[in-house]
C-alpha cells in the first residue's frame, strides 16, 4: 500500500527519481505542485485529471498517452527511451 502512494497520476515511481524525499516528496504528496512544475502550480499532467477530470489516474482516461503527456516530456529522454517510459507507465496504471 506505501508504494502505491508514490505512483504518480501518470504512473511514474516518485520513489525512484533523484529528487525524492530531498526535492519532492512526490506527485500526490504535493497535489501534483512538483518541482518542475511552474511555481505554485501542478504539473499539467496532474491538473488535467485530478482537477478537470476529477479521476485517480491517467489510466482510467481513454486518451492515454495524450497531448499533455507528449508535451511534458523529459528532455533527457530519447525517442526510443521516451516511448518505453510511456509504454512502462501505462503498464503501471493498468495494475492500479
Amino acid at each position: 500500500m506505501e508504494k502505491q502512494k508514490d505512483i504518480s497520476v501518470c504512473g511514474t515511481d516518485c520513489s525512484a527519481c533523484y529528487c525524492f524525499g530531498q526535492m519532492c516528496n512526490g506527485c500526490n504528496a504535493c497535489e501534483g505542485k512538483v518541482f518542475h512544475a511552474p511555481e505554485g502550480q501542478a504539473c499539467a499532467i496532474y491538473h488535467c485529471v485530478r482537477n478537470d477530470r476529477c479521476m485517480h489516474n491517467c489510466g482510467e482516461c481513454g486518451e492515454v498517452p495524450c497531448k499533455i503527456w507528449l508535451d511534458t516530456r523529459d528532455p533527457k529522454f530519447s525517442d526510443e527511451e521516451f516511448k518505453e517510459n510511456v509504454a512502462l507507465r501505462i503498464q503501471t496504471l493498468r495494475r492500479e
